[in-house]
């Protein structure tokens, strides 16, 4: 089976969706699926310096990349405009046996579809959360044109539309679009676990061996809600702790985002470390006490899920599409996008740090049994072959 996967990014900078389409790939060809991506070469403000047109190995998977158009104009830039991938789509589409399409909104994925139904190659499409009523009260009014003139008829032509939880489901059927839908969650590859991880993630920090660690991993942004766990950590006035904000976004909503911390009096218990990946990821995770995400609005929380394989307990709000899990499982705290609320969880975690380390414990017990890239991939490959067998796909849990 020769299966193609088309987004508009697989830079770093892009964070989950990022992850998750090379994870997914990785998976996909260790069992056997011919499985590649297609995308530009966007990032974010800047450009991925790789090869065009031809077949190559990025991060152990096969990539064919094309230029992004990148004028001064950000929203056009974000559209991810490229003619070259367009030609090429239209050239070996149907070479494939089936098309993954990641996001909508954006040009290569709108594309990939409009010429996937005139081709009639079948398609299945992951939206990543666009369709959730946060998302798309964002930039309302363009979002509702484009959805009625355009992105409607390419997801009603789908297959399936490829959906992350329940909750990303819920918000979906609002919509009353035709095509079928299947959740499936997002995998990874468990990390070996790091013996000394919390002794050489203080080293690193240069904090007291016993100091608590609160930590953020995600990309900086807006609906990621850190206007609320800011101002909550500005409340544990009483408390020690060092809170690591690993991740990186605009420089304008970086400026915010210091601004936050110094005007809620934390500035000096903070440390950014970047965007980090490979052991210095690990470590960070590992070496933690306190994962948090206090999002606006997450389809399912790659991040939160890297926490659970690290053995780290978490803070989120209902936002967060895994939120139910860890409230059914037991594996940290739910708390409502309040800062007060929050402020009372990030107590609770401080003043109970045993009874949170097993939580963690709980949360990597879970991912493997459940989450591993493995058990995904066998049910996508479920999938698609019901779809290449023009077996009806009704909806799947």
């Amino acid at each position: 089976m020769k299966v193609l996967h088309v987004i508009p990014s697989i830079a770093p900078v892009r964070g989950g969706p990022t992850l998750a389409v090379i994870g997914m790939v990785k998976a996909l060809r260790d069992s056997g699926v011919e499985a590649e991506i297609a995308t530009t070469n966007d990032n974010g403000p800047n450009l991925l310096d790789v090869p065009f047109r031809q077949r190559i190995e990025y991060q152990q998977v096969p990539v064919w990349f094309f230029p992004r158009f990148s004028p001064n104009f950000h929203a056009l830039r974000e559209f991810a405009f490229s003619w070259e991938l367009m030609i090429w789509l239209w050239q070996v589409i149907d070479q494939y046996d089936l098309l993954h399409v990641h996001a909508i909104f954006s040009y290569p994925s709108t594309v990939a579809m409009a010429i996937a139904r005139l081709k009639q190659v079948p398609y299945i499409v992951r939206p990543l959360g666009q369709l959730c009523q946060w998302s798309l009260e964002q930039s309302a009014c363009k979002k509702q044109i484009y959805l009625k003139l355009i992105e409607q008829a390419n997801l009603n032509h789908s297959q399936g539309l490829h959906l992350t939880s329940k909750q990303e489901q819920q918000e979906v059927s609002r919509l009353s679009l035709n095509s079928p839908s299947f959740i499936l969650p997002h995998g990874l590859f468990i990390p070996a676990t790091i013996p000394n991880a919390r002794q050489r993630l203080r080293q690193y920090l240069n904090v007291p061996a016993d100091e608590p660690i609160i930590i953020f991993l995600s990309r900086l942004h807006p609906k990621k809600g850190l206007d609320y766990l800011i101002p909550a950590l500005g409340k544990l006035t009483n408390y020690h702790f060092t809170f690591v904000i690993a991740g990186n976004g605009s420089p304008e909503y970086q400026s915010e985002v210091e601004s936050l911390l110094v005007s809620h009096g934390i500035r000096d218990r903070t440390q950014f470390t970047g965007f980090v990946t490979g052991e210095i990821k690990d470590v960070l995770m590992q070496g933690a006490d306190l994962f948090t995400l206090t999002s606006y609005s997450e389809n399912f929380g790659i991040a939160v899920l890297e926490a659970f394989a690290a053995g780290l307990p978490v803070l989120v709000t209902p936002g967060v599409a895994l939120a139910d899990v860890v409230n059914e499982q037991r594996l940290g705290y739910v708390a409502e996008l309040d800062v007060a609320a929050i402020a009372f969880f990030l107590k609770q975690a401080l003043e109970h740090l045993q009874e949170t380390k097993s939580m963690g414990d709980r949360a990597r017990q879970l991912v493997s049994k459940r989450y591993t890239w493995d058990k995904v991939a066998t049910n996508l490959i479920d999938i698609y072959t019901k779809i290449t067998n023009t077996k009806p796909l009704l909806y799947v849990q």
